[in-house]
């Protein structure tokens, strides 16, 4: 690594060492501060395309201000070197939890999941894929509470490689494609597996195996707790449309199985036990060690902090150590919201506040779809014509996140048609979308898609695609999102409220009769039982929820036709999630 280090701070001892360089524990001089400083490696460091991955590692880190994510303090330069200063965290990797206890039992297991998705969902927020979430990646402190850390390989959503740690990448980094927000709840549903288990969803001898085990094999689920059983099939689905589309869906999704099975106190004994397990180690906390913590509660945002600030006052208070480091006669310059320094060679980039930023409201409208025609080979083409629904306005990475959730279950859709086309043989399709906006307010907004598919054809092509979006936080709601309870038994007794509210109050048009034998969904009279597989679409209006499915008779699946209709609010009584219901517009529902 060479003699050179950050000005105006003491090494006190080593984290970690890897390829990329290494991370030390350090003191600020002239407060006693602690930070931890990543080092970039010489020969890296010397290398263009790394600096400008290490600043935009430094760069990210700025931005991403949240209590479940290791804060920045800076990032520093000179010809000599470059490094990362950052948030020392007193406490101990989960991979060292999990290698000294074993298995969590499941309430510790979901609140460590929680903490960390929590981390994941302020980076997904601003449109950020951590793609390395990993056990060494989040810090366990003696409260109990977690941090996630290490953001060296993260990408703008959209961006491929095959980036990440083998053990926990999801199928499309493997296939080298874009990577999502599900992206990282794939790697997070495999250590919750390994939290649960104490192994790893999937094993082989080599990495080819390994992808394959990825790309192919079974998910395990079964071999989890049953009440956990739904978070393990949805988290490592192969197929990312099929996962929670970001770590704020997925809590959503946790937070239901959670309490439903472990009652409303669950999170309270998670804690408990992981601040059991984390103090057992408490030796090997990097500032408890050295009489600079206590024991992990407040970490290095107690010791960095004024009056036990939070996480954003630690990052401003090292912010200035950094400064004190180089020399008030640094030339100072502020440009959109970033502090420049420059002293004896040096330059640090340190975030600072420059007053609330003034964002212009969101709004949606209509985007046309018009794509170029594709050659699906063997004489197969497919296009896309019609419109989409996008919004502008708002932070630029919010409205970026709002988009790609209003246009995911469209292209869920495409992706499954291109599939299927392939196996039909010579042909042109071209699929036409026609959006209507059910619902829109300052924080919901919920868009259903009318879709038709042209070309020579059989029937049942055309279900309806929705999507009912938080304009805040740029989570999108699916079918299972909706609910308290999204388990078979609590869907239930959706199946009586729609069909009360369907023509002649059956499934297919008229009553059975003994000719035909029964009217029947799919082969069975509950279609409650299909809200997990995604074959029925859901998505709120003002009124309540509107409901698309296609009915059967005798497993003829489009028989009948998709079958659409709204039940109200005030009969699906508690089913639904009440945070949810607060953020529907007027006319809002009755509430009990």
């Amino acid at each position: 690594m060479g003699a050179w280090r950050v000005p105006g701070y003491s090494e006190m001892r080593e984290l970690g060492e890897g390829a990329q360089g290494r991370v030390v524990l350090a003191r600020h001089d002239a407060t006693g501060r602690p930070a931890a400083i990543k080092y970039l490696a010489d020969r890296l460091a010397r290398d263009p395309e790394f600096r400008e991955r290490f600043r935009g590692e430094a760069a990210l880190l700025s931005r991403l201000r949240n209590p479940y994510v290791a804060g920045l303090y800076g990032l520093v330069e000179t010809p000599d070197g470059a490094a990362i200063v950052m948030e020392a965290v007193d406490g101990v990797p989960l991979k060292a939890v999990l290698a000294g206890r074993g298995p969590l039992e499941p309430e510790a297991a979901l609140t460590v999941l929680k903490g960390s998705l929590l981390g994941l969902a302020a980076a997904h927020d601003l449109g950020i894929v951590h793609r390395d979430y990993k056990p060494a990646n989040v810090i366990v402190r003696a409260d109990g509470l977690s941090k996630l850390i290490d953001f060296g390989i993260a990408v703008d959503a959209g961006e491929a490689g095959r980036s990440g740690t083998p053990v926990y990448m999801a199928p499309e980094q493997w296939r080298d494609e874009p990577a999502s927000p599900a992206t990282d709840v794939y790697a997070a549903a495999c250590v919750f597996f390994e939290c649960v288990t104490g192994r790893r969803p999937y094993a082989a001898g080599d990495q080819a195996g390994l992808m394959g085990r990825h790309l192919l094999a079974p998910i395990p689920a079964e071999e989890v707790p049953e009440p956990l059983r739904p978070l393990i099939s949805r988290g490592l689905a192969k197929d990312p449309w099929d996962r929670p589309l970001g770590a704020a869906a997925f809590v959503s999704e946790l937070e239901a199985a959670a309490s439903s099975a472990y009652g409303a106190d669950w999170e309270g004994r998670g804690v408990r036990t992981l601040a059991g397990a984390a103090a057992a180690l408490s030796m090997l906390f990097p500032l408890t060690a050295l009489g600079l913590g206590s024991g992990g509660a407040a970490g290095a945002a107690g010791a960095a902090g004024a009056g036990g600030a939070g996480a954003a006052g630690t990052a401003g208070a090292a912010g200035k150590g950094v400064f004190g480091a180089l020399g008030a006669k640094g030339a100072v310059a502020v440009a959109g919201g970033t502090a420049v320094v420059a002293a004896g060679g040096a330059a640090t980039y340190v975030a600072v506040a420059d007053g609330e930023p003034k964002v212009k409201p969101i709004v949606a409208g209509l985007a046309a779809l018009s794509e170029p025609r594709q050659d699906l080979g063997g004489g197969m083409t497919f296009q896309v014509q019609g419109q989409v629904v996008t919004v502008t306005g708002g932070d630029a990475p919010l409205t970026r996140k709002v988009n790609q959730a209003l246009r995911a279950p469209l292209e869920k859709r495409w992706t499954g048609l291109r599939t299927s086309l392939k196996r039909i043989g010579r042909g042109g399709y071209t699929d036409v979308v026609k959006p209507k906006i059910l619902m829109s307010g300052d924080r919901l907004l919920s868009v259903w898609y009318t879709v038709a598919l042209r070309g020579e054809r059989g029937s049942g092509w055309d279900h309806s695609p929705a999507t009912t979006v938080d304009l805040r936080t740029g989570a999108s709601y699916g079918p299972l999102d909706l609910f308290r309870v999204p388990t078979e038994r609590g869907l239930a007794p959706l199946d009586r409220k729609i069909k009360a509210h369907l023509p002649g109050g059956t499934y297919c048009g008229g009553e059975p009769d003994a000719s035909t034998g029964p009217v029947v969904l799919r082969g069975t009279d509950n279609p409650s039982k299909f809200v997990r597989s995604g074959e029925v679409t859901m998505a709120l209006t003002p009124a309540g929820v509107r409901v698309a499915f296609y009915g059967s008779i005798l497993g003829y699946a489009s028989a009948c036709g998709e079958l659409d209709t709204v039940v109200p609010y005030a009969e699906l009584g508690g089913m639904l999630k009440p945070a949810l219901l607060a953020k529907v517009p007027y006319p809002s529902p009755t509430r009990s």
